[in-house]
């Protein structure tokens, strides 16, 4: 038996993990998206040869800086571009034969099989919000991340029937040193959810750590051969590639893990205010980006990224949900489809403090812009609020109870014998009506989505129970998940193996800060 396999069985629970799982309480999981709906698409041909032509032209002309990395600087060289200092041109065509290597879609796999989801092509993959410091609830209002919160929206992600994904950095626990809250956010989404999950890539050494956290999970010969981590890797922008991300993302390629590369752009500020200007930077960036990656590892699987917003020309505040947005969206899944590369884009973003009606206004744009777009990963897609500085715990449940309408919505119209319903029509006839036909008995428990937090009591019953807004609802849906979490089986031995180096590594530096 090779390490692989020994390391596959035991992922698979071994007999002590095999018990806890027939005891333990079954979450209903639904699988990835997969689209039976066309996409959504603003851009003429014209327009998209323009873009390109313009993006290909910035990289020739304009170049791209890669910042404190003279090993990326060689290997441009080495490929044919002209290097002068730390910017690099690109001759044209020669992005476009680098990032041909990169695969369409590919399979990301999570510790539990049934989980896997397939990222490219028509599928849509929904992962919670990433990066806030802060956090908020009903009771405790805003305030500084910890560990415990960390935990506990990893468990609410674990028990989201309609989120696929378990997602990374869900907020930053600011009580854990920088250098090692790496560390716990990796061993809480490896031990409190079987879903797949994102590493980290604040610093090339805790990628480094993050491959080897997978390599105790899956078996070493499992990860070199398949993808199990993706990983979030955002251009500076304008035009600028630092060391720190691509040193993440150079060993992430290495190993065989996924990338998003993602320019992080505000319209007016990190680029031009015009939409196909915007596009126009987007694209050159990422091409710029992922033929870096192919560099590193031709094969290794990369996701187009975009995540651009527009900004208020008076407060300088950056803004969400906005058309300018949505059609920078669309653009860019068309060019991302254009290359045959996975996109990732969209999310429940906003910029409201509070999950209120502004909150349901933009998220409700960007989530039904994601889905209409071809979105293929889409980060953020419960959780976010105050513009991405805040992850809300009431939010994340009423986000992660929507994202089932995309679901639906996905599906598209069904028109065969049964859809069709004419039995029905034929029994029910003038005047009747259809609760009790024989299609309604058929299909009543799945003809129509349902909510699984909000109300639609009669004004009544509603008033009797304390007439309360969708911000209490989802809190006392916060408390109930929390309450009702049972941890998913997996091998003691792993669990002990995952404790032991987190431990270990803590311990064998000091803290830091910064």
């Amino acid at each position: 038996m090779t390490e692989a396999t020994a390391r596959r069985r035991g992922r698979g629970g071994g007999g002590a993990a095999r018990r806890a799982e027939r005891t333990s309480v079954k979450i209903e999981v639904a699988k990835y998206i997969e689209r039976n709906i066309p996409n959504f698409e603003v851009l003429t041909e014209e327009a998209l040869d323009i873009i390109e032509y313009n993006a290909e032209t910035i990289l020739e002309e304009v170049g791209v800086n890669f910042v404190n990395n003279p090993a990326a600087l060689d290997r441009w060289r080495a490929v044919g571009a002209t290097v002068d200092g730390e910017r690099v041109r690109i001759p044209r065509g020669l992005a476009r034969k680098l990032i041909a290597t990169a695969p369409s879609k590919f399979t990301q796999h999570a510790r539990n099989p049934e989980r896997n989801v397939e990222i490219g092509g028509k599928n849509l993959v929904l992962a919670p919000v990433y990066g806030p410091p802060f956090v908020r609830d009903l009771e405790g209002g805003r305030r500084y991340a910890t560990m415990d919160d960390f935990q506990k929206f990893v468990k609410l992600g674990y028990m989201s029937k309609w989120l696929h994904h378990s997602g990374g950095t869900v907020c930053e626990p600011t009580d854990v040193a920088v250098n090692k809250r790496h560390l716990d956010m990796l061993l809480a989404h490896m031990t409190l959810s079987d879903k797949p999950f994102m590493g980290s890539v604040t610093e090339p050494s805790r990628a480094q750590d993050s491959v080897e956290m997978c390599e105790i999970l899956f078996g070493k010969e499992f990860v070199q051969e398949n993808t199990v981590m993706t990983s979030l890797i955002n251009v500076n922008s304008p035009l600028t590639f630092d060391d720190v991300m691509m040193g993440a993302m150079e060993v992430y390629a290495a190993n065989n893990q996924a990338c998003i590369v993602s320019p992080f752009i505000v319209g007016g500020a990190m680029a031009p205010v015009s939409v196909a200007g915007t596009l126009t930077q987007v694209l050159a960036e990422v091409l710029a980006g992922i033929s870096y990656n192919q560099m590193i590892r031709p094969g290794a699987p990369v996701i187009f990224g975009a995540f651009v917003t527009s900004i208020d020309m008076n407060s300088g505040a950056p803004t969400f949900g906005t058309p300018e947005a949505s059609h920078i969206l669309y653009g860019a899944g068309q060019l991302a489809r254009r290359l045959g590369l996975p996109f990732r884009s969209g999310g429940g973003l906003c910029g409201s403090k509070l999950p209120d009606a502004q909150a349901a206004y933009e998220t409700a744009n960007t989530l039904n812009t994601a889905l209409l777009g071809g979105v293929n990963f889409m980060l953020h897609s419960c959780g976010w609020l105050e513009g991405g500085l805040v992850s809300s715990f009431e939010k994340f449940v009423l986000d992660a109870d929507q994202l089932g309408v995309l679901h639906h919505m996905a599906r598209g119209v069904a028109y065969d014998e049964n859809a069709q319903a004419m039995d029905a029509i034929r029994e029910v006839g003038p005047g009747g009506h259809y609760l009790g036909c024989a299609h309604t008995q058929a299909n009543f428990k799945d003809a129509f989505w349902r909510t699984n937090v909000l109300d639609y009591k009669p004004f009544e019953t509603w008033d009797e129970e304390g007439a309360r807004d969708s911000m209490t609802l989802a809190a006392a849906k916060v408390k109930t998940m929390l309450e009702t979490y049972e941890k998913p089986a997996i091998d003691p031995e792993i669990e002990a193996a995952l404790v032991a180096y987190v431990e270990n590594k803590k311990a064998s530096m000091p803290d830091s800060f910064t």
